[in-house]
């Protein structure tokens, strides 16, 4: 299986499945020097873990991480990061009626048609417990960011379904309440900002910033749509509405690029848009084809989520600092 690599310089391969007995993944082209903060990084990974008893699945892991190599008195070798984690708590007894089935939605059968297999449990690599891996390096991104450039990113929840998140907390309360009584999910969307940035990150023709942000997010479990600066709606608009006019410093009056023109950064605020489609898990009998294409109601068993955003936040964060980290290292071989 090809595509289990992002970056460039700074590469981060992850490897596991869900129900494996481990997952982790291997960092390489951090610098030499960099402090290891493993309490920030632990902080990180907990953020990632189910919270929220209406609308998490109930699989609770420790996440004990260990770090293998690349690392010695909490300082970056320079030499490949390898780490990995334990699953414990996963119940493979869930999918033993399923093992020649195909849930609706899912990757089982799509993986099956490429592969001429696909895990027997758990959603395999397509599963969101991949994304520990990515949390974790995407951490180490963050320090770096932060201790070469002070860059900062933020990601929130925007909404829940149809309802804004800051506003409607009663819509959304009654919303979670309709799901768990009749077996059903939601999606919504996250928004990002990353601070401080530099002028000048990207790789023109393909390799464009923008692209490569794309591509990071659409990556993550669940995602099926992204947009920067005003995206869909300012494409609805005049140019003159949609132009990002000057100031003197070269910072502009307005920010509908969303941070990036031409693939790149201009150094204002990069501001992006994630969507996330409702999880297709469902706590109730849903459609199985067999191998043999004979169709059939079933009972969903096993544990999931239903709604992934409050998840999600740090997964989006950590996908965005390992572009840019990758990107700002290599922006170093651009010019004397």
């Amino acid at each position: 299986m090809a595509g289990n690599t992002i970056g460039k310089v700074f590469k981060l391969t992850t490897f596991g499945e869900s129900h494996s007995d481990f997952v982790g993944g291997v960092i390489d082209g951090c610098p030499a020097g960099l402090t290891i903060d493993l309490d920030f990084i632990n902080s990180e990974i907990q953020r990632r873990k189910p919270t929220q008893k209406d609308i998490s699945t109930s699989r609770s892991e420790e996440d004990k991480l260990i770090f293998a190599s690349g690392i010695e008195n909490n300082i970056s070798l320079g030499t490949p990061i390898a780490f990995f984690v334990k699953n414990e708590n996963y119940n493979k007894e869930d999918y033993k009626d399923l093992k020649e089935l195909f849930r609706p939605s899912h990757a089982d059968f799509t993986y099956n048609r490429k592969f001429g297999i696909n895990a027997s449990s758990g959603g395999g690599r397509a599963s969101a417990r991949e994304t520990l891996s990515r949390v974790v390096g995407g951490s180490i991104a963050k320090l770096f960011l932060k201790h070469k450039a002070n860059i900062s990113i933020n990601a929130q929840i925007e909404k829940i379904g149809k309802w804004d998140y800051l506003t409607q907390k009663e819509e959304i309360e009654k919303a979670f309440e309709k799901i768990n009584r009749e077996g059903d999910s939601l999606g919504g969307t996250i928004t990002c900002e990353i601070n401080n940035m530099p002028v000048g990150l990207g790789e023109p023709v393909f390799d464009k910033l923008s692209a490569d942000l794309a591509k990071a997010m659409i990556s993550i479990p669940s995602v099926k749509a992204f947009e920067f600066g005003d995206g869909f709606k300012g494409c609805m608009e005049y140019g003159s509405e949609q132009l990002d006019n000057w100031n003197e410093d070269f910072s502009t009056k307005t920010n509908h690029s969303g941070g990036i023109q031409g693939g790149i950064s201009n150094g204002m605020i990069i501001f992006f848009r994630v969507g996330f489609k409702p999880i297709p898990t469902l706590n109730r009998d849903v459609s199985y084809i067999s191998k043999d294409g004979v169709i059939q109601e079933i009972e969903n068993k096993g544990r999931y989520d239903k709604c992934v955003l409050p998840r999600s936040i740090v997964i989006v964060e950590s996908m965005a600092a390992l572009t840019i980290a990758d990107h700002l290292l290599r922006s170093y071989t651009n010019k004397i």
